[in-house]
C-alpha cells in the first residue's frame, strides 16, 4: 500500500517532470497523509492540456452517499480497478499522476516497526498512478478527490512490504492521462514495477509515524547506534 508521502520539490522540477510549464506548486510537504490535499496532474473533461489540481487523498465514488468512504479508499490494486465498482469509471476516464519526492513504508521486526523513506536514486521528483473522481451532494457541494495505485511489491520492496505504488516513467505519461485510452489493455501494462535498481530505501527516525509532524526533521536518518541494532537483530532473525 501507500499510506504517507512527501512532495518537496519545487515548480521548475515539477515542470520538468510533467513537460508543462507549473509556476504555482505547493509549498513542501514532508509527510502528507491520507484525507489531505495534494496535489494532482490530470486533463480535465473539455481540455486538452494538463493541470495541476489540488484534490482530497481519497477517493469518494461519484456515487457514494456519505463522502467519508473516500478516507477507506486512499488506495487502489492495479490488479482490479477495471472491475472494482469504486474505481471502474475513473479508470476508463479519470486517470491521473500524483507527484512525489519520496514515500514512507514500515518494514516489521519483531519488536518493532522501523520507518523507511523510498525514494529515487537520483533524488528527482516522479509521479504515481492515480484515480481520481467528482463527487457532488445533493446540495450542491463538491470534492476532487483521489487514489494512489498500487502494484504486488518488487524484490527490493519486498524486503520491506508486500504491496508498493506504482510509479509510472515519463514517457508513459501521455498514455496514462489520455482520456481517448477507454479500454483496460491499452493501459494495463503501465502499472509495473519500478525497477528496483532507480531506488533506495533509507531508515529514518519515528518523528514520521505522526502526520502532525511535517517539517525537514521527519526525513533525519536514524542513528547510527540504531542503525547497528536494527541489522544485528536482522541478523538473529535469518
Amino acid at each position: 500500500m501507500c499510506g504517507r508521502f512527501n512532495l518537496i520539490a519545487g515548480p521548475s522540477e515539477l515542470s520538468e517532470l510533467f513537460a508543462f510549464s507549473i509556476t504555482d506548486a505547493p509549498p513542501p510537504r514532508y509527510n502528507i497523509a491520507p484525507t489531505q490535499p495534494i496535489s494532482v496532474a490530470r486533463i480535465p473533461a473539455g481540455v486538452t492540456d494538463p493541470t495541476l489540481d489540488i484534490m482530497h487523498w481519497g477517493l469518494i465514488p461519484f456515487w457514494a452517499k456519505d463522502p467519508q468512504m473516500g478516507a477507506r479508499m486512499i488506495n487502489a490494486r492495479g490488479e482490479t480497478i477495471g472491475e472494482k465498482p469504486a474505481f471502474r469509471n475513473a479508470a476508463k476516464y479519470r486517470r491521473c499522476l500524483i507527484p512525489a519526492s519520496g514515500f514512507y513504508e514500515w518494514k516489521k521486526y519483531a519488536d518493532r516497526k522501523q520507518p523507511m523513506h523510498i525514494k529515487r536514486r537520483d533524488g528527482k521528483p516522479f509521479a504515481f498512478a492515480g484515480l481520481w473522481e467528482h463527487w457532488q451532494s445533493s446540495d450542491g457541494s463538491e470534492i476532487l478527490s483521489c487514489a494512489i495505485i498500487t502494484a504486488a511489491a518488487s524484490p527490493f520492496m519486498a524486503e520491506i512490504h508486500a504491496r508498493m505504488p506504482v510509479v509510472l516513467r515519463p514517457a508513459d505519461f501521455g498514455l496514462w492521462l489520455d482520456p481517448l485510452a477507454q479500454k483496460a489493455e491499452l493501459v494495463q501494462h503501465l502499472l509495473r514495477q519500478f525497477p528496483d535498481d532507480e531506488m533506495i530505501a533509507e531508515p529514518i527516525g519515528a518523528g514520521v509515524n505522526s502526520p502532525r509532524n511535517d517539517g525537514p526533521e521527519v526525513l533525519k536518518p536514524m542513528e547510527i547506534q540504531g542503525q547497528m541494532t536494527l541489522l544485528d537483530r536482522e541478523a538473529d532473525h535469518d
